[in-house]
């Protein structure tokens, strides 16, 4: 795969060299005819923002994890990843409690995103104020695999026993998992020091789905 990427508003096309991004399918093809003339080099970040505003791009999650009862600075971090995510048209699939959770649904929804909460609960009204959609499974902890084989990636914030389940899950299943915030120690992990640097390593995982 070829980078940077290359964007025609023109003919509402995303390319990397000779391929084209299918927004539906989340795969590249093979482009049809020539370059359009109003190519213009993006980030993975610009790229994904017009695939979700304009490109008609699937609306696959991104899990986000991380304790309930968090740090009066992870759930800002949680609330500046929600905010972020959701200004790229990412959606956020979480636990849908408190703490962390709380926080990157409270980010998202500002930034016009839907949170959805996938709930431990049977009981859809104890989701936190900020999940606009609320997934009440009934299957208690069993939810946070559900979360990770659901999820296309999962970005930790913080976390202990709980969420190092969470993200050995993702390991499992061969998705991108990035800490931040001290996150728990899982091999395979990819560690960040800012939220910037774990939304731009998401939208480049969103931009290399398999075909």
């Amino acid at each position: 795969m070829q980078f940077p990427f290359s964007l025609s508003r023109s003919v509402r096309t995303l390319r990397s060299g000779s391929l084209a991004f299918d927004a539906w399918a989340l795969r590249w093809v093979p482009a049809d005819g020539a370059a359009p003339g109003d190519l213009e080099e993006v980030t993975a970040r610009e790229a994904v923002r017009w695939l979700t505003a304009e490109g008609g791009a699937r609306r696959l999650p991104v899990g986000v994890i991380g304790p309930k009862v968090a740090t009066p600075r992870q759930v800002a971090v949680a609330e500046e990843l929600g905010h972020l995510l959701g200004e790229v048209g990412l959606t956020v699939l979480c636990g849908g409690k408190s703490g962390v959770m709380e926080g990157v649904c409270k980010g998202n929804l500002a930034a016009g995103g839907q949170p959805i909460g996938m709930l431990p609960d049977d009981d859809w009204t104890l989701a936190n104020p900020y999940v606009a959609i609320p997934l009440a499974t009934g299957i208690g902890v069993a939810r946070n695999a559900v979360i990770a084989r659901a999820a296309f990636a999962m970005i930790a914030v913080g976390g202990e026993f709980g969420t190092l389940t969470e993200m050995a899950y993702g390991r499992h299943f061969d998705k991108l998992v990035v800490g931040l915030e001290s996150a728990p120690q899982v091999p395979g992990a990819v560690y960040c020091d800012t939220v910037d640097e774990a939304v731009d390593l998401v939208c480049v995982e969103f931009l290399r789905l398999p075909a």
